[in-house]
């Protein structure tokens, strides 16, 4: 079975300035990578946008017309020092959080075995009535609270980004049917994320001292996060990808490389598998070296692809 890949040009549009991290060159390195031979299997798909009452599941329906409400007409609105509203800000959002909607809808239908949502702005740090941390609406949470509208019984999200999640794991903290987890480099931005941060015993979070590596990420989640997971027998898995923890990255001092996505990946995969029919859908968070970017974002939709083939 396929896999597909959603995204969408607005999401380009997103432009919080040239000197922002989160610039429109990320997502462009991201399709260009995916654009070499051995991603011509693909199934490529425009992002729908997403309802208002998809994302009022998670995010308070005030703050959902608020914020669009801010997007200015030209030049930029400053939402906190580091989140910013353009003139494109309010279709990319949309677009972004309906991606993983329908990403989410594809497998719960069969129509793909996994799929990658190639889209910005990023979602793990919106809370349900703040935007934060470059992050608009919160893209996973949006798609989760959409499996469970699907009929789904219980979703897992594993978030690799370098900075923990902080508004997906409030947002189901203290939702039985979702389960959460994170490695993140500790202490870092937010300041969430602590180990002894367990919601009703769905959340563990795996935290990595600075300059962290391969090892140490590897054994968190084969002692930690992987065996949780599989315990919590998920429906679905969905994946906040960041790829900031890469060792080039200059928002974060985790040292992983592309071998490291791949490998959690297949794992993820593997798990998918035994409990969910094989269902994966993963979103881009983080990742703000435009080479680093690209190469991890590659080795994960890769190694995506060669297990809903090989499965």
């Amino acid at each position: 079975m396929t896999t597909r890949l959603y995204t969408h040009a607005a999401c380009l549009d997103h432009d919080p300035g040239r000197l922002h991290p989160e610039r429109p060159a990320r997502l462009q390195a991201v399709l260009a990578a995916l654009e070499g031979p051995d991603f011509a299997a693909l199934e490529r798909l425009e992002a729908p946008r997403a309802k208002r009452a998809q994302i009022g599941r998670v995010h308070d329906l005030d703050y959902v017309d608020m914020l669009l409400a801010a997007v200015p007409d030209v030049g930029r609105a400053d939402l906190d020092a580091d989140t910013t509203l353009s003139a494109g800000s309010g279709e990319a959002a949309l677009r972004a959080a309906g991606a993983v909607c329908a990403a989410v809808a594809a497998a719960v239908r069969g129509e793909a075995k996994n799929a990658f949502c190639a889209v910005r702005p990023p979602g793990h740090h919106a809370e349900a009535a703040q935007a934060m941390g470059f992050c608009l609406f919160n893209n996973v949470a949006v798609g989760a609270a959409e499996a469970i509208a699907q009929g789904l019984d219980r979703v897992a999200i594993i978030d690799f980004d370098v900075h923990h999640g902080n508004g997906t794991q409030h947002m189901f903290e203290r939702d039985f049917q979702v389960f959460f987890a994170s490695t993140h480099q500790w202490p870092l931005y937010p300041g969430t994320g602590a180990a002894d941060e367990r919601g009703i015993g769905n959340v563990v979070n795996a935290p990595l001292p600075p300059l962290a590596g391969s090892a140490e990420f590897r054994q968190a989640m084969t002692e930690k996060i992987l065996p949780a997971v599989d315990r919590f027998r998920p429906d679905l898995i969905l994946i906040s990808a960041g790829f900031d923890a890469h060792w080039l990255d200059p928002l974060g001092s985790l040292n992983l490389d592309e071998a490291d996505y791949a490998w959690i990946t297949e794992a993820l995969c593997r798990i998918a598998d035994r409990h969910a029919e094989g269902r994966v859908v993963s979103t881009l968070e983080g990742g703000y070296d435009l080479d680093a970017l690209a190469a991890s974002a590659a080795a994960h939709v890769k190694a995506l692809m060669d297990w809903g083939r090989g499965s």
